[in-house]
């Protein structure tokens, strides 16, 4: 059955959703679809499945683009509680193989806000400086303030992927991150930090087919790296290092959400919607003025 769409009114004063958006109807919420539990299988996972949404690609579209108002809306709240003093932040963090879709969640579902409210940082290869410190180093310097969305295009999680599969540290020392990674994340979520943690998976066979559109088009050739090759040779190590962090990592207060990835369209609504259902969770409102509303009026009326 295809999701209908229902118009949610929202509040001057509150109430998180925006008067005329929109919110896809499903069985059951996406965090719930998604999320990583006990006894989780990665392999179980049909990349091209769609959980939570029964609607096809053009429905899929037409939801993503509904979302859109909701969710700048929903930002904006965040913002605006933040200059009261809220301490209130969201850090989304973005996992996958390479051609996986990252880019497309940036443009599609993070572009979609006020890029004021926003800070991406996309982690690539340690520099020298950074290599000189613990490994979450880089990582704290790059959280967000109150108020904003926090955007990791990678993250923390690759000096548990990327070093492992490299053999970049001996086995003993990445082995004791997970638990370092388990009580830093303990630490932002009592520090009023929402995290929305993102494995985008995609099948071997469509990361082919990505990888085969960029070198076939001229106006792809910018996005393709010869090294993509290299890491995609590694792809069952690269599988069994994910699975061991989503069982490792996921605990109650941070859980990790697996994205089917081969339909683009339904990874990216998938995402809005993960940040969407935990923005809604936050009972966001607008501050209260913090002077006389009416006797500003009065005066603006007489200038």
């Amino acid at each position: 059955m295809a999701k209908k769409k229902d118009k949610v009114e929202g509040t001057d004063d509150g109430g998180g959703r925006a008067e005329g958006t929109t919110a896809v109807t499903t069985a059951a919420p996406f965090t719930d679809a998604l999320r990583v539990g006990e006894g989780f299988v990665l392999a179980g996972v049909d990349p091209r499945s769609t959980p939570a949404f029964d609607g096809d690609k053009e429905a899929g579209k037409a939801a993503l683009a509904a979302a859109d108002e909701e969710l700048d809306h929903l930002q904006e709240q965040l913002f605006a509680m933040s200059r009261a003093g809220g301490s209130r932040r969201v850090l989304l963090v973005i996992q996958g193989m390479d051609t996986s879709g990252k880019g497309g969640i940036m443009r599609h579902v993070v572009g979609s806000v006020d890029p004021q409210g926003v800070e991406l940082t996309a982690f690539k290869q340690p520099t020298a400086e950074e290599r000189r410190h613990p490994f979450l180093w880089r990582i704290r310097r790059a959280l967000p303030g109150p108020g904003m969305i926090g955007v990791f295009d990678r993250s923390h999680y690759e000096d548990v992927l990327v070093v492992r599969v490299h053999d970049l540290v001996p086995p003993a020392q990445w082995k004791r991150r997970y638990g370092t990674i388990n009580t830093f994340e303990k630490g932002l979520v009592e520090d009023d930090v929402t995290l929305v943690k993102v494995m985008l998976h995609i099948s071997p066979d469509e990361q082919k087919a990505r990888l085969q559109e960029r070198l076939d088009r001229p106006d792809k050739h910018w996005k393709y790296n010869p090294g993509d090759l290299d890491e995609r040779a590694r792809w069952d190590d690269y599988q069994e290092a994910y699975q061991a962090l989503l069982e490792r990592c996921s605990p109650e207060h941070a859980p990790w959400y697996v994205v089917p990835a081969d339909r683009k369209w339904y990874a990216r609504l998938a995402v809005q919607q993960l940040l969407l259902e935990h923005l809604r969770g936050l009972d966001l409102r607008w501050p209260a003025a913090d002077f006389d509303v009416e006797g500003e009026k009065e005066r603006l009326t007489g200038l």
